[in-house]
């Protein structure tokens, strides 16, 4: 049996419609909106009494899925606030951009702030870290130039 391909990633939020509204603006198309709850629920993720909601966001090449989730029961629980960058597990989704200054400024429209700056990769990328709607770290790159191949490739 083999792996099929990387379904979504899920991103606990506090304010849905925010997270929807900021990655919209990054370019993301919205797939819909449920309400999940009831016993499957409870038995997937290893709660009790689980009420929530979700909105399912594709990048436009359709590859990439984010699952933005709200719970209302039980109440989210908080880690540190705006844990930086090198904190252990899952902390950030790359975005491949067009023009990273624009869609930052698109973006802090949004709430989002920038951690450090717009820095870059050789003469390949231009990459940066910005924290979102529920301190999500998002990074963006701009690709500049080709890869090391000369191909293009990263």
């Amino acid at each position: 049996m083999a792996l099929q391909r990387m379904d979504n990633v899920g991103i606990v939020v506090e304010d849905l419609d925010a997270a929807v509204a900021f990655f919209t603006e990054l370019g993301m198309e919205a797939e819909g909106r449920a309400p999940i709850e009831g016993l499957f629920a409870d038995q997937a993720v290893g709660l009790e009494g689980v009420r929530s909601e979700i909105a399912m966001m594709r990048t436009p090449d359709g590859h990439g899925r984010l699952e933005l989730v709200r719970y209302h029961h039980p109440a989210a629980v908080g880690g540190p606030h705006d844990p930086p960058p090198n904190t252990l597990g899952l902390h950030r989704v790359m975005f491949a951009v067009d023009d990273i200054d624009d869609t930052i400024a698109r973006l802090r429209r949004h709430g989002a702030e920038l951690i450090g700056e717009v820095a870059r990769y050789e003469d390949v990328y231009r990459l940066c870290y910005l924290r979102g709607p529920s301190g999500i770290i998002v990074a963006l790159a701009e690709r500049i130039g080709p890869g090391p191949t000369g191909t293009g490739s990263a």
